[in-house]
């Protein structure tokens, strides 16, 4: 979806395309009847500005962004959305009918976009490479050290043996222990995050295969994993960065978790069996 691509490149907008990007996002339905020269007029930019902003999303006319804007408008419209007036933040009064209705629609809107922008050739990469591998090291700090620990719970579960790192000088010493049979999930929101880049680099060094989750395609830890993943984020009053893309991510990471226990279907589904009455036996 546009809006979710606006938002996942605002870390690299100038000034000027960001006041353009703000205008957008804080409306853009109200987009529908402005003419570039107008819209650079409104946000005091001009419009050769409107016309790199659309480039920089990889538009090639602003018609295109009209188009796209126009298209994710009905979309909304045709479930039962309310585009416009109910925006992602959420203030310290609205009513909690309106709090669920905005963190509701931001997370539907997050996953709709990772859906169509997940790159599915690089996700049949990650998921052989998880499905082959000796040992599989999952680095995280953070939100994204929460999800790590998802990681490796969902893997072990499938027969993978799985490890979540989620403290920096534990993650490297494993990396430094990986050979060419191994495969390591690196998980960032932003991409630049050291702790996660520092043993995602020794790792790739060792040999290991390499994939990160990243809302930033362009960011260190994506240009340092030999596979890329792209989350799209959900921000809304109270929740923004790693918090806002909890849900995008969790959506890449099930899609890898199935597709994996696709690919080792044997051992997937004898790990399944010999462990489906772990958590009956602990109901009272």
């Amino acid at each position: 979806m546009i809006t979710a691509l606006i938002r996942s490149e605002l870390p690299r907008m100038s000034g000027s395309l960001r006041k353009v990007a703000d205008w957008v996002l804080a409306d853009p339905a109200r987009v529908a009847g402005v003419s570039a020269a107008e819209l650079g007029r409104r946000t005091g930019t001009s419009q050769a500005t409107v016309t790199r902003f659309c480039r920089a999303l990889g538009l090639d006319s602003y018609q295109r962004l009209l188009l796209e804007l126009a298209r994710e408008q009905g979309q909304e419209s045709a479930e039962g959305g309310q585009p416009g007036p109910l925006g992602p933040e959420i203030g310290p009064d609205d009513p909690l009918g309106t709090v669920v209705a905005a963190v509701a629609r931001a997370d539907l809107q997050a996953l709709r976009a990772t859906t169509e922008q997940l790159d599915l050739d690089a996700l049949e990469r990650a998921a052989r490479a998880l499905a082959g591998a000796r040992r599989i090291d999952v680095y995280g700090v953070g939100a994204s050290g929460v999800l790590a620990l998802e990681t490796q719970a969902r893997l072990f579960g499938i027969g993978c043996e799985a490890r979540a790192w989620t403290e920096v000088h534990a993650a490297k010493t494993s990396a430094a222990l990986l050979t060419p049979a191994d495969t390591v999930v690196a998980l960032s929101h932003s991409g630049a995050t050291r702790e996660v880049l520092a043993p995602l680099r020794l790792a790739a060094e060792r040999g290991a295969a390499t994939v990160a989750v990243t809302a930033d395609p362009r960011s260190p830890v994506a240009r340092a994993a030999g596979t890329h993943l792209t989350s799209t984020a959900a921000p809304t009053g109270f929740r923004h960065g790693g918090l806002g893309t909890r849900h995008s991510v969790l959506l890449i990471l099930d899609c890898l978790y199935a597709r994996v226990a696709q690919l080792t279907y044997p051992r997937a589904t004898a790990a399944l069996a010999l462990t489906a009455h772990i958590a009956a036996d602990h109901r009272r």
